[in-house]
């Protein structure tokens, strides 16, 4: 039997009138009792009319790209890159007649929460494609419930592509090489002859944090420097500030590093202000090296060692995926490779330096 508007407002403990008004998108409606409705719109798989129900097969011309943040470079080169391919037409065609998209993009502010509602609003909008881009949130009720909206949206005909994520089914992926670009950048200092090598790390939660994190644990422990790492490593946000207090503490623990490594471009910009306000040569006392290699990292002073993912090539590469323009890679999974930077604000451990 079809679910009914009546049903929808039955579970979310509402009138009818709200579930509308929610739906329509036309009235103010609290953000908490607006949450509620669409959760309930899930669970139930509601759809919201019978010619909507008709055209469940069809899609539109929207494609929705989930980001964490838009004003952080790393999403933003990404998220350009995808939207761009929507608005080109398909190759032969004309201008305006050849298959082009409006992208839209979804700022999720790294909320779990706020991810699964845009998944909701996208389904409800048939749109022709998803892109989410970036790690994802290492927590098993929530990765459960992203794969099942993943294979809601390909069941309607949505195409699905993770740019940066871990693979699930109903999915195209490309992979970012997180783990072995970590390792190959922390195996670049051991050669330069660091012993005593700080980490600041991302969110503890986010899989692009484990696989960066571990990477760098590997090359330590297959030096046997990998005792402890644990108190080396302070964990904050992908952001400057995260980087400039991590230094502090990291230079608390242990005032004998010799170098820092930052788990992107961003943060290791706090790293460098930190060190420098502590009366601290980069890379003379310290060294310090990045990841991501963000416009800003070949300028920075010293220029910033790093290790570059090619960001607009794989956002270009999404967006052909989701529009079907270039073939799914075996397997549906594809790795993005990563390119170690070696640039000047590495160099070797000053003589008689500690570690």
């Amino acid at each position: 039997m079809a679910v009914t508007l009546a049903d929808v407002a039955a579970r979310a403990r509402v009138s009818a009138a709200t579930v509308s008004r929610v739906l329509s998108g036309n009235y103010p409606v609290a953000e908490s009792t607006r949450a509620r409705v669409l959760r309930a719109v899930d669970e139930l798989e509601y759809v919201v009319n019978g010619p909507a129900s008709a055209l469940a097969a069809a899609t539109s011309d929207l494609v929705g790209v989930l980001v964490n943040d838009i004003a952080d470079p790393f999403f933003g080169i990404i998220a350009g890159a995808v939207q761009s391919e929507m608005g080109a037409p398909a190759a032969g065609a004309e201008p305006g007649r050849g298959g082009e998209k409006l992208a839209v993009i979804c700022n999720t502010g790294g909320s779990p929460e706020r991810e699964l509602t845009y998944l909701t609003l996208l389904q409800r909008q048939r749109a022709a494609a998803v892109v989410l881009t970036g790690g994802a949130v290492e927590h098993p009720d929530h990765m459960a419930a992203v794969a099942a909206k993943a294979s809601r949206l390909a069941a309607s005909g949505t195409r699905v592509v993770l740019c940066g994520r871990p693979p699930i089914e109903d999915a195209v992926t490309l992979t970012f090489d997180n783990r072995g670009g970590a390792r190959r950048l922390t195996e670049h200092l051991l050669t330069l002859g660091h012993r005593r090598i700080g980490y600041v790390a991302g969110p503890a939660e986010r899989t692009t944090t484990r696989d960066r994190l571990d990477g760098h644990r590997a090359a330590l422990s297959a030096a046997g420097l990998d005792e402890g790492a644990d108190r080396l490593t302070v964990h904050g946000l992908y952001d400057r500030s995260s980087g400039y207090d991590a230094t502090l503490e990291l230079l608390r623990r242990d005032d004998s590093l010799t170098a820092v490594v930052a788990a992107n471009d961003t943060i290791a910009l706090g790293v460098c202000a930190a060190l420098r306000d502590q009366g601290l040569r980069i890379p003379e006392d310290v060294s310090v090296a990045g990841f991501d290699d963000l416009p800003f990292s070949a300028d920075a002073v010293p220029a910033l060692t790093t290790v570059r993912l090619p960001l607009h090539e794989a956002g270009a590469r999404a967006g052909r995926l989701a529009l079907g323009r270039e073939p799914q890679p075996p397997g549906g999974v594809a790795m993005v490779r990563s390119e170690l930077m070696a640039r000047a604000s590495t160099a070797p451990p000053r003589t008689g330096a500690p570690g």
